[in-house]
């Protein structure tokens, strides 16, 4: 799929007809854990992944700065890019808050989505930038967590992320098409919701949803 597409997935496509799509075509491990939520249920998110893997520490060495990975990501986002970090859901590492959400929304990023937790909330959601969190709390990952490589296949809630891969977010949570099918998803996807125009229509001129159902086959 062109990137010149992505404001068409992002007008037209939501993460329930992704999910079921992606189902349908034998791949149903693509949502993340409900757990990783948006801090604002009005945001969308669609982009390419750029990921990171962080582990726990309990410790930092005279002289390290553990932020050097995290900041060079930052620093190289592209427009529609969506930062992936996983965490390993340890509770303990909160690898996003307000300033890496400026910087980023400054490149033109699309969002971030971690398992992890995420601080500086109401300062994020003033910007406007979508992020999806496992968790919500003030914790530096400063001694507790540092990211050990960037731009690598990843498990972020649950779900094998790859750089490049379509990651799209909204309030009922995350789903990541894979590229290597993101043609097949996207063209089916697209047409399920012409479907489900034409059901809601129905519907709402009063047919009876089995009707609908039988003459449609879109639930």
């Amino acid at each position: 799929m062109s990137d010149a597409l992505l404001p068409l997935a992002r007008e037209r496509l939501f993460t329930a007809v992704l999910s079921d799509v992606l189902d349908a075509a034998g791949h149903r491990s693509q949502a993340m854990r409900p757990g990783v939520r948006p801090l604002d249920d009005a945001l969308v998110m669609v982009g390419r992944a750029r990921t990171g893997l962080y582990m726990d520490v309990y410790h930092v060495q005279p002289g390290e700065n553990p932020y050097a990975l995290e900041i060079g990501l930052v620093d190289d986002l592209k427009p529609a890019d969506v930062v992936v970090l996983a965490t390993g859901a340890s509770g303990r590492i909160a690898p996003w808050g307000e300033l890496l959400s400026t910087a980023s929304r400054a490149r033109g990023a699309a969002g971030c989505v971690t398992d992890g937790l995420v601080r500086d909330v109401r300062a994020i959601r003033e910007l406007r930038f979508p992020v999806f969190a496992g968790g919500i709390g003030p914790l530096d990952t400063k001694g507790r967590g540092k990211i050990m490589a960037i731009d690598i296949p990843v498990e972020c809630g649950g779900v094998r992320v790859e750089p490049g891969d379509l990651v799209f977010g909204d309030a009922d949570g995350v789903v990541v098409v894979p590229r290597a099918i993101e043609d097949e998803i996207l063209r089916a996807a697209l047409a399920k919701v012409e479907g489900e125009d034409e059901t809601r229509a129905a519907l709402a001129r009063g047919e009876k949803l089995a009707d609908v159902f039988a003459r449609l086959g879109i639930l």
